[in-house]
């Protein structure tokens, strides 16, 4: 039987939505394939692309649930605010990879209550984190937004390497967290990076959604009545950051901060999209368990950890609980917490503890 090409198996990592739909099912079904993709994960500048994204946590929410549990979606270890000709297109691209097209749809999965009818409801506003762990194999069968229905981005977030602190709370309203203690072996003046709100519509398809599902050899569901059509809003940031990095450009730690994303429907009830999206072929099974099992209110984010690469567990931080996330081979933490409206990330090359005490001692 012939193998993807290891070229094939980088893009799934990479640009998994540019990868033919046979290929991404042999590599689903192939344990050969699924060590061999989780070795070019490995081999994706891990650390670099893990801390890269913490900052990217400051512009886009959604590439900040799979890049904050180090699913590595850029090759280099540039810092994400700093300008270069493919960032936005990176950034894009990230929005309908499949890990994170997956959790865009489990915050409708996990909210709960809406406003009374209106243009638009608020069925999402994110106030916690909870784990949803996944697997590669959950990776590479999960479609991406397209398969459902049109993504448009009506705000881009433009972000950039500012100067100062200050300029970037300028920019954005958001004070850049300061650090009361470098950890040791973390020295010097921090970077500083902002980005704007971010704002992206989805437009559910039943048409779509059907042609995905008999690519899989399934039907699709009944779509609920004015499910067809219906869009979301879903809006995240704007963001800050503050990065200190090795002489060679790896981030060694950063700090984020960016307003929690929430999303609105334009007349669909909760219950309806959820009780709907539960319901479509694709989404994996211990994938759907576990969003079931989340708590049923209108504030809890999922954060994709991949289960391979990386564990998570909770802890204290002034009063909130916080999600820490750690490498299974120890070279990246990171710790990721919300509170009243904001999240703010701490990640690097540094021990749990050591970044838990950065996050204890911000100001």
């Amino acid at each position: 039987m012939r193998h993807p090409s290891e070229g094939v198996l980088r893009r799934l990592v990479d640009e998994p939505a540019g990868v033919p739909d046979a290929d991404r099912s042999h590599v689903a079904a192939c344990s050969t394939c699924l060590r061999a993709l989780d070795e070019v994960r490995a081999d994706a500048e891990l650390v670099g692309a893990a801390l890269t994204t913490s900052g990217a946590a400051a512009v886009d929410a959604d590439a900040a649930w799979a890049r904050f549990s180090a699913a590595p979606a850029a090759p280099a270890p540039t810092p994400a605010f700093r300008p270069a000709p493919a960032a936005r297109n990176r950034w894009r691209s990230a929005v309908r990879r499949p890990a994170v097209a997956a959790l865009g749809a489990t915050v409708l999965l996990t909210g709960a209550g809406v406003a009374a009818a209106n243009d638009w409801l608020p069925i999402f506003s994110a106030e916690r984190i909870d784990p949803v762990q996944v697997t590669s194999a959950d990776l590479v069968q999960i479609p991406d937004l397209s398969a459902y229905g049109d993504l448009q981005f009506t705000r881009e977030p433009d972000p950039e390497q500012v100067p100062d602190a200050a300029t970037a709370q300028e920019r954005t309203g958001l004070a850049v967290p300061e650090v009361g203690a470098l950890p040791e072996g973390v020295t010097g003046d921090p970077t500083y990076q902002a980005a704007g709100l971010v704002e992206a519509t989805f437009t559910f398809s039943a048409a779509r959604a059907a042609q995905a599902a008999a690519a899989e050899g399934e039907v699709l569901p009944p779509p609920p009545a004015g499910l067809d059509g219906s869009m979301l809003r879903l809006q995240a940031g704007p963001g800050v950051a503050a990065m200190w990095a090795q002489p060679t450009g790896v981030p060694t730690l950063v700090v984020a901060r960016v307003g929690a994303p929430t999303v609105a429907s334009s007349g669909v009830p909760f219950e309806t999209v959820r009780d709907y999206l539960l319901s479509l072929p694709g989404l994996p099974d211990g994938v759907a368990d576990q969003l079931r099992s989340l708590s049923p209110d209108a504030g809890t984010l999922p954060l994709p950890v991949p289960a391979e690469l990386v564990t998570s567990s909770t802890a204290d931080v002034d009063g909130t609980e916080a999600t820490v996330l750690t490498s299974r081979d120890g070279l990246f933490a990171g710790v990721v917490w919300v509170e009243d409206g904001v999240m703010t990330g701490v990640a690097g090359t540094l021990s749990a503890d050591e970044l838990l005490s950065v996050a204890r001692g911000l100001r």
